[in-house]
């Protein structure tokens, strides 16, 4: 594995975790137009402890490095939330447990591992108004711009641009999960904050993707 493709990882989940912390009031808000509007605490919560146990986490690699992230994130977050995010990274790591210097494609399959693990764990798919309304469209856009012969830093903002599009769309959708189903008709007056949320990472990672240079 290169050092660089290490610290490339590093960044983006210190990127994440950094956001999700710097956003948890605005998450909040979100979720307490139909939920419980705990949910910007509760990220803020599971991914301000990977930020504060950075440097005592010990790994080896991408697999490990994500591993960890999920026990963290398992640990701490609270509600439905913990499980999906931790299932989330976990899967993303174990996919990647055969590829210490990940490719494009590497990239995406670890993608969709979360987005499997999401699913089985949330009992969700498309079209429920959840994360996956954003994650998996963004997913997509990542794959076909990877196929295309699309650069990183390139793909990374046309993946932003569709997952934003597509959270901003969950307005006027039906949630079926969550506390929000329990809403019925009244939550399709507002944007899911879990999709919101993929929409803000997906940019703020964007804007910060720097791949380190060997």
């Amino acid at each position: 594995m290169s050092d660089a493709a290490l610290r490339d990882a590093e960044q983006l989940v210190r990127t994440i975790a950094n956001t999700a912390v710097e956003n948890e009031r605005y998450f909040c808000d979100l979720d307490a137009a139909v939920g419980d509007g705990d949910f910007g605490y509760s990220l803020a919560r599971g991914f301000g402890k990977v930020v504060d146990d950075w440097d005592a986490m010990e790994y080896e690699d991408i697999s490990g490095l994500l591993k960890k992230t999920a026990l963290v994130l398992s640990g701490r977050v609270g509600g439905a939330s913990g499980p999906i995010w931790g299932t989330a990274f976990l899967r993303a790591g174990t996919a990647l447990k055969d590829s210490p210097d990940p490719s494009a494609e590497d990239a995406v399959a670890a993608l969709r591992a979360a987005i499997e693990g999401i699913k089985q764990r949330g009992e969700s798919d498309l079209g429920d108004k959840t994360l996956l309304d954003a994650l998996i469209p963004a997913t997509d856009r990542l794959e076909q711009e990877f196929a295309g012969g699309t650069n990183a830093s390139d793909a990374l903002a046309a993946a932003a641009e569709t997952a934003r599009e597509s959270a901003e769309a969950t307005k006027g959708m039906l949630a079926k999960k969550g506390r929000a189903a329990y809403s019925g008709e009244r939550s399709r007056e507002s944007v899911d904050a879990g999709a919101i949320a993929i929409a803000v990472l997906f940019e703020r990672v964007s804007a910060a993707w720097r791949p380190t240079t060997v």
